[in-house]
């Protein structure tokens, strides 16, 4: 049941991301689509990020799993880039669109490696 959960919940993370990143992207060059919303979805795409990885060492704790260590990799690197995605915001606002949408398309494609190495 866990790991089903991790499988699905780590392919929502991967079209989140990536949605996400593509509607700030096409933010930066149409500002008639910059709505609040644009945030919270980009908020709840990251915030997933977190939750995957903690479900995911959940469940190497509690099953005997044999996963691949890049899988792994590619899980924390994910984590450690949304924070930093999120302390380069102030110094990077004149391109926080560029910065955003860049960054989910890059935390789309580590999602996208980690289940390929998995």
């Amino acid at each position: 049941m866990l790991r089903t959960v991790h499988e699905t919940t780590g392919w929502f993370v991967i079209f989140a991301n990536g949605a996400a990143g593509l509607w700030a992207l096409v933010a930066h060059r149409v500002p008639a689509v910059r709505h609040p919303t644009l945030w919270w979805a980009t908020g709840v795409a990251q915030i997933a990020i977190v939750a995957q990885v903690t479900l995911g060492v959940v469940l190497l704790s509690v099953e005997d799993l044999e996963v691949s260590q890049f899988h792994m990799f590619y899980g924390f690197v994910a984590m450690i880039s949304v924070g930093l995605i999120y302390s380069y915001r102030q110094q990077l606002e004149e391109w926080l669109y560029l910065l955003y949408g860049g960054g989910g398309l890059f935390l789309m494609g580590l999602g996208i490696r980690a289940v390929f190495l998995s």
